[in-house]
């Protein structure tokens, strides 16, 4: 299959058909209809193209009267090329204007390829728009492609240096990074078989059980399937040390999704128990798959809303409480560009309350003297900061011993008089991540 042409398909079925971009580029590698060495290329284009929309549809606004009228493919092809022609350098200009306009062909008609073929010429020929005369949060947003409203609120939460740093961090290649199974082997012994395997890593800096891939394909290994690792972002690696199981806890993940984080915590106790709760039964699933491929024991899913949790599970039943609740993630942008286009702030007014319906339905859950860490992949204030004070208001109080169980690397980041931390991704190349910790008195 030709790689643009996979990379096309790919971006109408995200832009138009409403796929996720980490489920639909996947779907495809897994159907290995692409050379492994288009695998990068194609990857670039789709993750690049999704990621500068808002840059690429400012360079062609201008060009293209009216959209609407366009064949369905003609935009997203436009788009796939113009980031080609500024963002890639090593494909020369001729070979994004040919294969554009064969493609336009093939898909359209001789008419078709002409409109590409003189859009991009004339593209070229204005070269890259100058932007240093406009507004802060409007240049921000067209010269790093993110959505106006979401750059004005981080220029006021944390300024406009900051905003600017993570808005371009975002369009960079997020790192590969794993965790390693403990209960099964050491970090030192996955390093040496990676290694033999052409796949180079060195140790995170924010996790004890953490490896970032320096080079290599750890997904053409079969230490993934044998149980020896998981793919984790470093940040949410914090969430087990922020739990600090002890070895017989019982443990409640309230929201656990696909078990990541749960995992990650149960291969840290021995004879206690692990309850995960997801509202979808097919996620419930997943998480009994993760820990059987884990050789866990010990785990329980349920598909259940947490919000009904009470109903389930008598009160103080939990020594240690995981709440990672369902939030707006726009601190995995990095990682899923797609989600910069699909939220908007409207849509996600209504996320806080919904995280304190299920706070106040697991709260009851926790045994007096147990610790109940909240966390999200997001760097709002008004799903972390403000959700932590209502905790607060709740009954427990920070818990004072969560500088001591974090890295070394994160303590200074832990306030004196607040027992949360927040990374944005520009702390230390993660995703944007908050996870704060409380004790029920006894």
């Amino acid at each position: 299959m030709n790689v643009r042409q996979a990379a096309l398909d790919t971006l109408i079925k995200i832009e138009q058909g409403g796929a996720y971009s980490t489920i639909a580029v996947n779907d495809l590698l897994k159907q290995k209809k692409l050379a492994p060495k288009d695998v990068g290329l194609y990857t670039e284009l789709v993750y690049g193209t999704l990621g500068r929309k808002r840059t690429l549809d400012y360079i062609l606004e201008k060009r293209i009267q009216n959209p609407r009228k366009l064949d369905r493919f003609v935009l997203p092809l436009l788009r796939m090329s113009v980031y080609q022609l500024f963002y890639l350098d090593k494909v020369p200009d001729r070979a994004v204007l040919h294969e554009a306009v064969e493609i336009a062909k093939k898909r359209g008609h001789s008419g078709t390829g002409k409109f590409v073929n003189g859009v991009l010429r004339n593209v070229l020929r204005d070269g890259f728009p100058d932007l240093s005369t406009l507004p802060d949060v409007e240049r921000i947003a067209i010269e790093h492609s993110h959505p106006d409203w979401l750059v004005a609120d981080w220029v006021d939460t944390y300024g406009v240096e900051a905003t600017e740093a993570m808005c371009k961090l975002n369009n960079e290649p997020a790192p590969v990074t794993v965790r390693v199974n403990r209960k099964q082997t050491t970090v030192e012994a996955v390093m040496n078989r990676l290694a033999d395997e052409g796949v180079l890593t060195s140790r995170s800096e924010l996790s004890e059980d953490g490896l970032v891939i320096e080079s290599g394909n750890v997904h053409a290994t079969s230490l993934i399937d044998e149980g020896l690792l998981s793919v984790q972002d470093e940040s949410s690696m914090l969430v087990a040390d922020a739990i600090g199981v002890d070895a017989n806890d019982d443990v409640l993940d309230a929201c656990a999704t696909t078990g990541g984080k749960a995992m990650h915590t149960a291969e840290r106790m021995d004879g206690g128990s692990l309850t995960a709760l997801d509202l979808h039964p097919h996620k419930a699933k997943l998480i009994e798959r993760q820990a059987k491929r884990l050789q866990i024991d010990g785990v329980t899913a349920l598909a259940l809303d947490a919000r009904s949790a009470g109903d389930k599970f008598e009160r103080e039943s939990f020594d240690r409480i995981l709440l990672d609740v369902p939030c707006s993630g726009l601190g995995v942008i990095r990682r899923k560009p797609d989600i910069k286009w699909t939220k908007d702030k409207a849509g996600l007014a209504g996320l806080p309350k919904v995280q304190r319906e299920i706070i106040d339905a697991v709260l009851p859950l926790l045994k007096r003297g147990g610790t109940l860490v909240y966390s999200t992949c997001t760097i709002d204030p008004s799903e972390n900061e403000q959700q932590a004070d209502y905790i607060l208001s709740n009954g427990l109080t920070w818990d004072d011993t969560l500088r001591e169980r974090l890295p070394h690397a994160v303590r200074s980041m832990v306030p004196s008089d607040r027992a949360e931390l927040k990374l944005l991704p520009t702390s230390f190349g993660t995703d944007g991540f908050y996870i704060a910790a409380f004790k029920k008195e006894v």
